[in-house]
């Protein structure tokens, strides 16, 4: 009998079981021509109303309009930067909190409870209280997106913080380390994973909040003041055209953070690497 070494190969089909990521990409693009395909033929045969539901070459020349025009330009950039301003005092608060009710358990018991009572109200129904107090400008818009995009950073420094095992804190004390060489050497190592991931979530909170606050506050300006005025005019082509734009940016902001959040977390990457 002849004993065969080595590991045996699957066909089709990378470690694990999973798909070469030529195959994954074929997938998508192929879905993706599959949809297009779709909403171009739909409305041209009837199947939708054209006029609520323009095809992809009405969309397309929408959006070759809104460039031509140039005068989205300036609402682009408006809230582009209102995202990244609310997101980065989300964040701010966000690890500032979490890291105090991470490493006090005290203070944790004590505010989680009214926090999380507070989280669960939704966005919307504040909108308009903090519109009146802050008025129609940017700074509405950017404390609702905060108000919105804090919770998940907090919530996962909170909860990346007490990863740690009681054995480690044990192993931490029988080395003499103070508090703040546990914090630093134990727990924010294991907990910046975590962290990212709340990071990751809260930008697209943060955009989702600053467009909710344009379409709430037409003059505050913004992609999201550029789609109420197109829909109230019915023109859908204009209308799907900033939509396109809006789910481009998304997908663009995912990619960057996940692209960051390889070269930040590296060790997590590396033992992922070794596991599969």
């Amino acid at each position: 009998m002849t004993a065969v070494t080595g590991r045996p190969t699957a066909t089709g089909a990378g470690k694990g079981g999973r798909a070469p990521r030529g195959g994954t990409l074929a997938i998508t693009l192929g879905s993706l021509g599959l949809l297009l395909v779709l909403w171009e033929l739909l409305p041209r045969l009837g199947v939708v109303n054209r006029t609520i539901f323009p095809t992809v070459t009405d969309t397309a020349g929408g959006l070759a309009r809104l460039v031509e025009g140039g005068y989205w330009w300036e609402d682009l950039q408006a809230t582009l930067i209102a995202v990244m301003i609310s997101w980065v005092i989300g964040c701010a608060i966000g690890i500032a909190i979490g890291i105090a009710l991470g490493t006090s358990p005290f203070i944790r018991n004590a505010i989680t409870p009214y926090a999380i009572a507070v989280q669960a109200l939704p966005k919307v129904v504040l909108a308009p209280l903090i519109i009146g107090w802050l008025g129609f400008g940017a700074e509405s818009k950017i404390a609702l997106a905060v108000l919105i995009c804090f919770f998940p950073v907090w919530m996962d420094t909170m909860i990346g913080l007490s990863l740690p095992s009681s054995d480690e804190f044990k192993l931490m004390a029988s080395l003499r380390a103070s508090r703040w060489q546990t914090f630093r050497r134990l727990q924010l190592p294991t907990a910046v994973p975590l962290m990212m991931v709340g990071v990751k979530h809260a930008l697209l909170l943060a955009f989702t909040g600053v467009l909710v606050a344009e379409i709430l506050a037409a003059s505050a300006g913004g992609l999201g003041t550029l789609v109420k005025e197109f829909s109230l005019q019915l023109n859908m082509p204009l209308t799907v055209a900033v939509v396109v734009v809006v789910i481009l940016i998304a997908v663009s902001l995912v990619s960057l953070m996940d692209w960051i959040e390889r070269k930040v977390v590296f060790w997590s990457e590396a033992a992922r690497a070794r596991n599969s």
